[in-house]
């Protein structure tokens, strides 16, 4: 059984259409990389997915129930764009207040369990409005799990970050579904996505374009040769008449995506009076593939 399955979904807002026709299956105990440009319809799915606004048609089903049903919504812990939390209020106190909304009865337990999973055990004294934008993200996380969620709906929770703010919240992450949860998380910063999804979903104007696993994205991102010569503008002249595609990167390389070799191509460049000082084999990342895809879809 899936975690989240998508059929059809739309959604208007007057006579504009934010979904058409989306699908999306989420599997259970994954963290999910919901990836699309601003407008394609991340929040607006995500939303509906939570209950906090209605679709317009098509079906949303959670562990195999409609999205609807009382026992499936709680199972779900949401952060969409901000915790909603009292700036004058301890941590300790902005929790308490939760729980209680939840219902929890053993809430002082939960509330440490769950500031402990985020790293934050040290600071539930501190007043909300003190707290660095990385912490109020732990905050918001902390927060949604209170009531030991089996899904877990973040918007964009690692933007601003510091890079310390993103590695304890990668670890977070991680450990969350250790547990059995699973995360669905959109963020525009994809090399840091990279290194904790184990499944994507990218969007793009309402629509689903593809869903993998990280397995067949690594599967699927070409390899490509990369070098820098003493004449680089030469050199891509040279490559560009031989190969298909050839592109300088911002860090000066010259890529080569055709099937071939370094050797190839270091004796390619030799015979016509160039000497390459570096070479090297590797991969496009997440980022990159995004983009390839963006760009094949406006053709």
């Amino acid at each position: 059984m899936n975690a989240i399955e998508i059929r059809n979904l739309t959604k208007n807002f007057g006579p504009k259409q934010a979904l058409s026709g989306l699908n999306m299956t989420v599997p259970q105990g994954v963290i999910y990389g919901f990836i699309g440009e601003n407008g394609s319809g991340k929040s607006t799915t995500e939303k509906i997915i939570c209950g906090l606004i209605h679709e317009s048609g098509g079906s949303v089903k959670l562990y195999g129930k409609p999205h609807t049903d009382a026992d499936v919504r709680a199972k779900i812990g949401v952060l969409i764009e901000a915790p909603g939390c009292f700036s004058s209020y301890s941590v300790w106190n902005n929790m308490k207040l939760q729980a209680a909304n939840l219902g929890i009865k053993n809430a002082d337990e939960e509330i440490i369990k769950v500031l402990k999973l985020v790293r934050m055990e040290g600071a539930a004294s501190n007043k909300y409005k003190n707290c660095s934008l990385g912490m109020k993200q732990r905050i918001g996380i902390a927060m949604a799990l209170l009531g030991n969620p089996t899904l877990l709906v973040l918007d964009e929770p690692i933007n601003g970050l510091d890079a310390d703010g993103m590695r304890i919240m990668r670890e977070v992450l991680v450990d969350i579904t250790k547990n059995g949860c699973t995360v669905v998380v959109s963020s525009h910063i994809l090399s840091e996505l990279e290194k904790i999804a184990t499944h994507y979903g990218i969007v793009r104007g309402g629509k689903m374009l593809c869903e993998m696993t990280a397995e067949e994205l690594e599967a699927s991102c070409r390899t490509y040769v990369a070098l820098k010569a003493q004449d680089t503008n030469r050199a891509k002249m040279i490559l560009g008449c031989k190969y298909s595609r050839v592109e300088e990167d911002e860090a000066g390389y010259i890529r080569v995506y055709d099937m071939t070799t370094p050797e190839e191509i270091v004796t390619h460049l030799y015979e016509n009076g160039i000497l390459v000082s570096e070479i090297k084999t590797d991969k496009i990342g997440l980022e990159e593939y995004y983009i390839d895809l963006m760009k094949e879809g406006k053709r």
